[in-house]
């Protein structure tokens, strides 16, 4: 793990965005995972200020979101598809047919993380994947458990987890959603190059379980040491236990 602390997170999310620009330009059709959350919002705020100024051409990029409500229409205000919509995709000029994502309407909830794995096989893998930390140190929705799942599944979320996205529900328990569907760990860690932002002081546990702590399915996060090509970017609050 290469570790770097921002002054702030602004600073930060500006740097993430113009990796992001200098990786479209040396590969046009980079297939991108994205993540949702409060953490990348500067990100896509950046990326979208780049876009508007004619920095960053989205026509051949491909994305993967890395996870879903079950239960949660696309075009439910709480999905992730349509906080994605809101914060990036309405705002580029990405093309409908590369934008992937896991749709949390279905009926065969299995059936439809085949589907999304075979997508995502049929793209190659990840080139670059963007991911957040949960305070719990979970990635997408791997959520600690005594054993993790490998490829894209169903999965019951924590509470730590459903507090967390309280403010897609406008701030009601009753109507966050009690399970998702998210990419596994094989086809996170299976991604070229991994990119984690992680801010605040909420997060500073769980970002030196990440880094420090042993390798275990009770913080996902920290299996990030396994892979080759991953850089933690952290404000000095997060990076405050390290």
């Amino acid at each position: 793990m290469r570790i770097r602390v921002f002054d702030s997170e602004r600073e930060a999310a500006a740097t993430c965005a113009q990796r992001i620009v200098r990786a479209v330009a040396a590969r046009p059709s980079l297939v991108l995972g994205l993540p949702t959350g409060r953490t990348p919002l500067n990100v896509y705020r950046e990326l979208v200020e780049l876009f508007t100024r004619g920095g960053l051409d989205w026509a051949q990029v491909r994305t993967f979101n890395l996870d879903e409500f079950l239960g949660v229409s696309p075009d439910d205000a709480g999905s992730f598809r349509a906080y994605m919509e809101r914060h990036l995709f309405q705002h580029v000029n990405l093309s409908p047919a590369n934008i992937q994502f896991l749709d949390g309407a279905v009926e065969d909830a299995e059936a439809e993380c085949a589907r999304y794995e075979a997508r995502l096989a049929e793209a190659g893998g990840l080139d670059l994947v963007l991911l957040g930390l949960g305070s719990n140190g979970h990635l997408a929705f791997n959520e600690p458990a005594d054993g993790l799942r490998a490829r894209c599944h169903r999965t019951r979320l924590s509470r730590q987890t459903r507090e967390a996205s309280l403010m897609l529900f406008g701030d009601d328990p009753s109507r966050v959603p009690m399970e998702a569907l998210t990419l596994g760990m094989a086809s996170i860690l299976q991604a070229r190059q991994a990119l984690l932002l992680a801010f605040g002081e909420a997060k500073a546990e769980a970002v030196r379980g990440m880094v420090e702590g042993p390798v275990s399915p009770r913080c996902p996060a920290s299996f990030l040491q396994l892979h080759p090509d991953v850089e933690v970017w952290l404000d000095p609050a997060a990076a405050r236990a390290l």
